[in-house]
């Protein structure tokens, strides 16, 4: 029997200690740690950080428009404005929505987010966002990944700054943490298509950071990445909150096979395995540390019971309802969850479920 398999190795004895995880160090806990020896290291260090409460918020998705002048290949959402299934929502449409949501929902927050569509202007998003805050002045407007706001950036010529500035005085709170995807510029050239880069990406969550809007981070795995693009983005976020400090949570997105152009064109033939999708959530967890204290498990990607797993290996969050979910709806993931739901996964596992709102204050 393996060494590996009596004791932990020195550096999960080193991130229990509270030191930080370098780099080789995470690589070589991701390829070569026995599962179950990251998962209770990853398990501790979330108790020690977060205690046995898994929170949750309740969130309903809103998307604007599926129009995208990316063509990336993972996504099975977008369609080209020709397409007959192409939308692109109206200011009424939208305010129409947001009353659902809140009045017969109990949406605390609205997470908008939709496709690079080049023929809408900085106005229509002030526009959604004042419509919205006046009807509804206390709802949380979580909305435009760091990638819209560098899409809408360049279409608008504006610089970053300005369109968050002036989204902001419109009413924006928060941004989700989408289009991340892979920073690794190797990789994210062969599945990112018209979409800003890695770096551009950081540098626009870094400029919203300084404004005072914090927001989720993310990562897509289980494509074709390697452990050593995994660890490189993990620490890459860890670094840039270590100056902001203005990411709420990290939530490692699971890729969706189906509809999408990899699975077309046979690039992937399945999905990533459970005991993949663990060793990521866990190490998430070991190298974010304190730096970033909350783990999400993103239960639509990951399956209800996965999900379950996954909190036990590192996660302290559920991300939430995700009422009305789009886009991972569209690559063939369910997406219809209660509260009460919510709930009963968290207790059946032993754990306190808590409803948060966006920036992790407990509600109930």
């Amino acid at each position: 029997m393996s060494n590996s398999l009596i004791r932990p190795t020195a550096a999960l004895e080193k991130v229990m200690s509270g030191e930080e995880l370098t780099f080789n160090e995470g690589v070589d806990l991701l390829k070569n740690e026995n599962l179950f020896l990251l998962g209770n290291a990853a398990n501790q260090l979330r108790k020690d950080i977060r205690g046995d409460n898994v929170s949750f918020v309740s969130s309903y998705y809103l998307n604007y428009t599926n129009v995208c002048a990316a063509s990336c290949q993972l996504c099975a959402f977008y369609r080209k404005e020709k397409d007959d299934d192409a939308y692109t929502l109206s200011n009424e449409q939208i305010v129409k929505r947001a009353e659902f949501a809140l009045n017969d929902l109990g949406a605390t927050e609205l997470h908008i987010v939709g496709g690079f569509n080049p023929k809408l202007g900085l106005e229509y998003y002030e526009d959604m966002f004042k419509s919205i805050k006046n009807r509804f002045p206390k709802v949380v407007i979580k909305a435009l990944t760091p990638a819209e706001i560098f899409f809408i950036s360049r279409v608008t010529k504006n610089s970053i700054k300005e369109v968050l500035e002036r989204l902001k005085h419109a009413g924006l709170d928060a941004l989700p943490g989408g289009g991340a995807e892979i920073f690794s510029k190797r990789t994210r050239d062969k599945i990112v298509l018209g979409k800003c880069s890695g770096d551009e990406w950081l540098d626009t969550a870094y400029q919203a950071h300084k404004l005072g809007l914090r927001g989720n981070c993310t990562m897509l795995f289980g494509h074709i990445e390697t452990p050593e693009d995994i660890v490189d983005h993990i620490i890459k976020l860890r670094e840039l909150n270590k100056k902001t400090g203005g990411f709420t949570t990290f939530i490692p997105l699971k890729f969706s096979l189906e509809n999408t152009q990899l699975e077309k064109e046979h690039t992937l033939v399945s999905e990533s395995p459970s005991i993949y999708d663990l060793r990521i959530i866990a190490i998430s967890r070991l190298l974010l540390g304190k730096v970033l204290k909350n783990v999400s498990v993103y239960w639509i990607a990951l399956g209800k019971k996965l999900a379950q797993v996954a909190l036990c290996y590192g996660g302290n969050d559920l991300v939430g309802t995700a009422f009305s979910e789009e886009i991972f709806k569209a690559a063939g993931k369910p997406n219809q969850i209660s509260i009460n739901e919510l709930n009963y996964l968290i207790r059946e596992i032993k754990r306190n479920p808590v409803q948060r709102d966006t920036f992790f204050n407990i509600i109930k």
